[in-house]
């Protein structure tokens, strides 16, 4: 006689990785641990690239960004890329600084300009296809607030990101994406196409998708992130985070099997999540992470 299985009635993972991208497109760093702040994890896009007119700048326009390696210190932020020369820049706020109203997505956000030495060094690097190019701190006094129309009307704060403070993923989403690649011929990919702050592992492909507001047990308590939005995917995918060189191949992939009708059939991979509780706690690598399934 079978033995029937049922599937277990809460969803259980682990952390697996933390990211955070200081600044906005450029490569991230891997963490083992990360203070979950009102915005986010701490620094993540607090720096972000803009033109001369102060209009954001990614890897869409400029896919070398993808090869600019930040690396945070106790007080500085420090710029790395083959063939240049490291640049430190304190990441301390100072009156030194000149002031300035940049945009990302469709918000106008004040900002702090970091100086001539970064403007030269990623104008170098980058190009100049664009005009020179400017390194801006997020200034967090203002309040750059999400959707209230997929938070619900919670009112949740982020610097420089899409528009959701922390995306989650999970390592069996990617597995099934490679798995797909791999009956194409195509090289299997890593997570740092998809720039995900939080990724899971524990589960099935793409239960980030069909759960509801997921419990991290902290050393202090528990922090509590729900899931608002699916992330809908640009071409950045495509982009390889060691080359800069792009190939259609991800999306094409995800186009097959990832439309997501609740984003207008775009193709999605990871979710957009808001804290509810933990604000001040520290996620680490290996947490326990649980939540009640939303199908």
């Amino acid at each position: 006689m079978a033995i029937s299985v049922s599937p277990p009635s809460e969803f259980q993972a682990r952390i697996d990785a933390l990211w955070v991208f200081p600044i906005k497109s450029c490569a991230g760093i891997s963490v083992q641990e990360s203070v979950l702040t009102d915005k986010g994890l701490a620094f993540d896009r607090a720096w972000m690239v803009v033109d001369a007119d102060g209009e954001m700048v990614t890897q869409r326009e400029l896919p070398r960004m993808a090869l600019i390696q930040p690396e945070l210190t106790h007080t500085e932020l420090v710029l790395h890329a083959h063939g240049m020369k490291a640049l430190s820049l304190t990441w301390l706020v100072s009156p030194h600084m000149d002031q300035t109203q940049v945009r990302v997505w469709d918000d106008v956000v004040p900002a702090f300009d970091m100086g001539p030495a970064a403007s030269v060094w990623l104008t170098h690097f980058l190009g100049d296809d664009l005009g020179p190019l400017r390194l801006v701190r997020f200034d967090e006094s203002h309040q750059r607030v999400a959707s209230t129309k997929w938070t619900q009307g919670v009112q949740a704060l982020n610097q420089f990101s899409d528009g959701f403070p922390v995306l989650v993923a999970s390592a069996e989403s990617l597995e099934e994406l490679n798995t797909r690649l791999a009956q194409q011929g195509v090289p299997a990919v890593d997570m740092r196409r998809f720039r995900a702050n939080v990724v899971l592992s524990g589960g099935y492909a793409h239960d980030e998708d069909r759960v509801g507001v997921m419990t991290i047990v902290t050393d202090d308590g528990t922090v509590q992130l729900n899931p608002v939005k699916p992330c809908p995917r640009c071409p950045i995918p495509n982009i390889d985070p060691d080359t800069s060189a792009s190939t259609p191949s991800v999306n094409n992939t995800l186009q097959a099997y990832r439309q997501d009708a609740r984003v207008n059939g775009a193709i999605t991979f990871g979710m957009n999540n808001i804290a509810l509780a933990g604000i001040g706690q520290v996620l680490r690598v290996g947490q326990r992470v649980s939540a009640e399934w939303v199908f």
